[in-house]
């Protein structure tokens, strides 16, 4: 059973104090006072979540309390009331820290609504300060090298993280990473890099899509001056640099088959030698790696070698998109709103409750990535304290569809294991092939047929 609300009314008329008391008391731990001073007197020895003032309590002193309380007890949420039709009186309040207005004469409806929007924040911010506390450790060797943390409060991150703390500690296991574009392959890599005994040596990053069959052994391996026109002097490749330490292979599904066999016989023999040079180097490399392709597809040895494919992933990792883990979306939000907000030098604190909604409601295409792209802009077009709607105008649809109630998500998962029994059927019982059917990694099929007890034939 959920705790109660503690909410707090400070309120100059009687009469609105006892109508607070009547709508509230039955769902709520709540105390009603009249005096600023008693106000402050019971906040100090008493926690609120929520604090309802009047603005008109001792001749207009609400503001004053306000700001006074949230100076000094900035986790209790003010809500504010005033007179009726009074946009200024709203904007100074929010201003000093409010996070609702609603005006008098208020009603049952009114109340419960500001209410409501509060909880929702309060709910944001628990969130917050849990996820804080559960990634402590973590987060103190990620934010060491990254600038910053895996945000989130997923139990399929959890599970991602768990994995990279554990293959860390492998010294040379080789990694691949899977996932979509912007769902953070790279910070995966860094982290597993940055936890494990690798971690004072060097990173490298490569992006094998970039990397041009005529460049590709001069890259990695380095060359002589003079070994070919251009080479004006020596230079040293990928596997020197990142000697003692980790290089990650970024898009290892777009590399070229020349190339995966050059990639292959170095990883083997653990032995390059410089374009242009005689002498053989032996180096000491953690190879991690990632690829937006299914994984299937690596592994069928048409368009990448199952044999270089076994050697660099040894370990998986899938890295869900962000549309299969919603919950995580609030805390980046506030994350990046905090992260752009400081590197541009404004005061915004907090995102606007509903906005934040929304916002979680959108599927996110293009990943975090997307949502990083989005809040930066955001924050340069905020001239407020607080991120609304209006500055994500243009980035997402202004109504996404609301959220399924109970028995429409129960149609829908009976709709889901139909289509894909019958995609599976379609195949012959190939799974490779009925997750490219059904547009699906082959990780989210397999989850899938997890989820709804889907048993193959043998």
């Amino acid at each position: 059973m959920n705790k109660k609300l503690k909410i707090l009314v400070v309120e100059s008329d009687g009469f609105y104090g006892k109508l607070a008391r009547s709508i509230l008391k039955n769902d709520f731990d709540v105390d009603v006072l009249q005096a600023p001073t008693d106000a402050l007197e019971l906040l100090r020895k008493t926690t609120f979540d929520i604090v309802i003032i009047d603005y008109n309590i001792q001749g207009g002193n609400g503001l004053r309390l306000l700001k006074r309380i949230k100076s000094d007890y900035p986790k209790t949420e003010a809500i504010m009331t005033g007179p009726e039709e009074d946009a200024s009186l709203a904007s100074l309040a929010l201003a000093e820290g409010a996070i609702d207005y609603f005006q008098k004469p208020f009603d049952y409806e009114s109340i419960i609504l500001a209410i409501q929007r509060t909880e929702k924040f309060l709910g944001i911010n628990k969130k917050l300060e849990t996820a804080e506390l559960n990634q402590k450790v973590l987060r103190n060797e990620l934010e060491r090298h990254n600038g910053y943390d895996i945000i989130s409060c997923s139990p399929a991150m959890d599970e991602v993280k768990m994995m990279m703390a554990k293959v860390a500690q492998s010294d040379s296991t080789s990694v691949i990473i899977t996932g979509e574009s912007g769902v953070g392959k790279e910070l995966v890599a860094r982290g597993i890099h940055n936890m494990s005994p690798r971690k004072e040596n060097y990173f490298g990053a490569v992006n094998m899509s970039a990397i041009s069959d005529t460049l590709f052994e001069s890259e990695f391996f380095g060359h002589k001056k003079g070994a070919f026109t251009g080479a004006i002097g020596d230079r040293a490749g990928w596997f020197e640099i990142a000697n003692q330490g980790s290089l990650f292979l970024d898009e290892i599904g777009d590399m070229p088959i020349n190339q995966q066999i050059k990639m292959l016989r170095v990883l083997e023999d653990r032995k390059f030698i410089k374009v242009g040079a005689q002498n053989e180097n032996i180096f000491d490399v953690r190879i991690i790696s990632a690829t937006n392709k299914n994984i299937d597809e690596l592994k069928n040895g048409k368009d990448f070698r199952l044999d270089l494919f076994h050697r660099i992933g040894t370990f998986e990792i899938y890295v869900p998109p962000l549309r299969e883990r919603s919950e995580d979306i609030p805390l980046l939000l506030d994350h990046f709103m905090r992260h752009f907000a400081t590197k541009v030098r404004k005061q915004i604190n907090r995102i606007d409750p509903e906005t934040v909604n929304k916002l979680s409601q959108y599927n996110f295409p293009g990943n975090v990535r997307e949502l990083r792209n989005i809040v930066e802009r955001a924050v340069i077009l905020c001239d407020s304290h607080t991120l609304k709607m209006e500055h994500f105008k243009n980035i997402i649809p202004e109504d996404p569809a609301p959220r399924s109630n109970f028995q429409e998500i129960f149609d829908l998962e009976i709709i889901e294991k139909e289509t894909i029994l019958r995609a599976l059927q379609k195949v012959s019982y190939n799974k490779s092939q009925a997750a490219k059917l059904l547009n699906l990694k082959w990780n989210a099929l397999y989850r899938r047929l997890q989820k709804y007890e889907i048993a193959l034939p043998e």
